[in-house]
């Protein structure tokens, strides 16, 4: 007791510091847990969280035993672990591309300009899509008819969507990630490189023999952070983007889109909650397993 007194009183600063950090995440992320209760109860406002009745794993059931259930789950797997690797990848290669500017300013634009998508919400690219892809006086469509080719009525044809929410993504959220890389890549020594140069490597040797090794800890821990919430479907990404349509459901819906009607339409709280609940406990197992896999291969890559 007394060296844990001496430890606290050693580091008080420190612990001060860190204070708004650990109150923030005591009542934004720990205190909400638990009405993780819910997720087993049948709900109702009147009677409050803890008097409601008991119903077991009764909203688990009704989450999964519709026709829906195996489409939104693979839905959401397929198109985040897509999301995941085009993501990784195109962030990896405007990263490098970004590394090879050696004007500053210019640097800062392109920075700027693929970093400005990002702050825009999902309700505004949404309609930006829609502007594209409008059947009347869609660009895209317009496009097409000057080529000589017949109008596409994209919000009718629900086996464009995974290419087209890609493309939305990738271009949202290539600026924030290649940031991130292109970070790590500045930490990098320049010994390394001048030492390659003089044994007569290229600049793709480079890149493969230097660039990409040392960046394999950050990608692996971006990468393990994004498999934690492959159950959690980006809500604007799919429920803006194509706008909410019926006809895409096939290749669109999720669990979080298909939850969120179904909590406004039934206002079942409980089986939202069942579906939180679900999506935590399976995005911390897939971490997990992920993470102790990485650790088999190689120890240092390991998120922990």
């Amino acid at each position: 007791m007394q060296s844990f007194l001496n430890v606290m009183r050693k580091n008080k600063w420190l612990l001060a510091m860190a204070a708004p950090g650990a109150l923030f995440l005591l009542i934004y992320a720990y205190t909400p847990m638990l009405g993780l209760v819910i997720a087993f109860k049948r709900y109702r406002f009147d009677e409050g969280i803890f008097g409601s009745k008991w119903v077991g794993f009764q909203n688990f059931e009704f989450l999964f035993a519709t026709r829906d259930a195996w489409r939104i789950t693979l839905n959401t797997l397929y198109l985040n672990a897509l999301f995941i690797v085009i993501g990784t990848v195109s962030s990896l290669i405007v990263a490098l591309l970004l590394n090879e500017v050696r004007k500053k300013g210019l640097l800062k634009f392109y920075q700027s300009a693929l970093f400005f998508p990002y702050f825009l919400s999902w309700v505004i690219v949404g309609y930006f899509t829609f502007a594209l892809l409008n059947y009347d006086s869609g660009m895209i469509n317009k496009l097409l008819e000057s080529f000589g080719f017949s109008k596409i009525q994209w919000y009718a044809k629900p086996n464009y969507w995974p290419f087209i929410l890609i493309i939305v993504y990738v271009w949202k959220n290539i600026g924030y990630f290649s940031v991130i890389y292109l970070a790590s890549m500045m930490g990098i020594g320049h010994e390394y490189y001048e030492a390659a140069k003089i044994d007569g490597a290229n600049k793709w040797q480079q890149i493969t023999k230097i660039t990409i090794p040392l960046l394999t800890p950050v990608i692996t821990i971006m990468t393990l952070l994004q498999i934690g919430r492959i159950f959690y479907a980006d809500f604007g990404l799919f429920y803006h983007v194509p706008q909410n349509t019926g006809m895409l459901y096939e290749t669109t819906d999720v669990i979080d889109t298909y939850v969120f009607r179904s909590l406004r339409m039934l206002g079942d709280v409980g089986m939202a909650s069942a579906a939180g609940f679900y999506q935590a406990v399976v995005g911390l197992v897939l971490v997990l397993l992920s993470n102790w896999i990485v650790r088999r291969i190689n120890p240092d890559n390991a998120l922990f």
